[in-house]
């Protein structure tokens, strides 16, 4: 029950934290791609590989894992609106600009969290 509190309030704040980045990044560039997205994602990708890396290393409380987790991160980045941010390009006819935006940011992402997983368990004193 109280971990699940947890995720709620840190999704919640993650969700906020979402909003100004994009928000801010989008303003900022005015780029044809939306950059918010890529920024909120490929960040997320890298804190959320950085504290499983680092708690599987230090035996993190699970309590606070799953609120920095699954809550913040994972209320922080959002496939969903980079797929939105996809179909919306490919819509508008630009097919292959989308794919190399939806495909891009998957392996930007996958790259990034094992970037953050190898620096998080690289750290000083493990278990």
């Amino acid at each position: 029950m109280i971990a699940g509190l947890w995720v709620a309030i840190g999704g919640g704040l993650g969700a906020v934290a979402r909003f100004g980045v994009d928000t801010a990044a989008n303003r900022r560039f005015h780029p044809a791609l939306p950059v918010g997205t890529p920024i909120v994602n490929v960040a997320g990708s890298v804190l959320l590989g950085l504290l499983a890396g680092w708690t599987a290393g230090h035996g993190l409380p699970s309590v606070l894992a799953e609120g920095l987790g699954p809550g913040f991160l994972g209320g922080f980045t959002t496939f969903s609106t980079a797929s939105v941010e996809a179909a919306l390009q490919a819509r508008e006819g630009h097919r292959v600009r989308a794919a190399a935006y939806a495909v891009g940011l998957a392996v930007a992402c996958v790259l990034a969290a094992g970037l953050g997983w190898c620096l998080g368990s690289a750290l000083p004193g493990q278990r």
